[in-house]
């Protein structure tokens, strides 16, 4: 699956959960490089960055990237961390659907987190939804037919 159509489907999936767990959602109008989302919960904002993984390591656990390595085309050398000061929330979602919302200061790393096993499990949101959803490896809709 394309990256930008991964990562909209990862905001789609943050969008979907917050406002159901009863968040008012806001979406920046123009690029932001270090929130993707704001939620509103209970008079308080939080800024949320949402990262999505297809990728497992060899114990199967899924690798989320979250800091950016310069541009798409080339790359000048410097990576972007996700900055604490700068963002309240990760929202991550697997390629099984799984999903978490892990407050910033939680995480224990600057490159990448390993989601999936016992360390940061008790983030996991959604935990009875991930086994009815698509994956996000698939290229086609379960049932879907191509018509022409």
């Amino acid at each position: 699956m394309h990256p930008r159509k991964q990562g909209d489907l990862g905001e789609a999936a943050a969008i979907e959960w917050l406002t159901r767990v009863g968040a008012n959602v806001f979406v920046p109008l123009f690029h932001s490089p270090d929130i993707d989302l704001i939620a509103e919960v209970d008079n308080r904002l939080l800024r949320v960055q949402v990262k999505t993984s297809a990728k497992k390591n060899q114990a199967g656990h899924f690798v989320v990237q979250i800091c950016t390595y310069g541009g798409n085309r080339s790359w000048n050398g410097l990576v972007k961390y996700l900055d604490p000061s700068r963002c309240d929330y990760l929202f991550a979602l697997v390629a099984d659907d799984r999903r978490w919302f892990i407050p910033i200061q939680a995480l224990e790393c600057r490159r990448a987190v390993t989601l999936g096993g016992p360390k940061y499990s008790e983030y996991q949101v959604d935990v009875d939804r991930a086994a009815a959803m698509p994956s996000l490896d698939s290229t086609a809709l379960p049932g879907g037919c191509p018509s022409g």
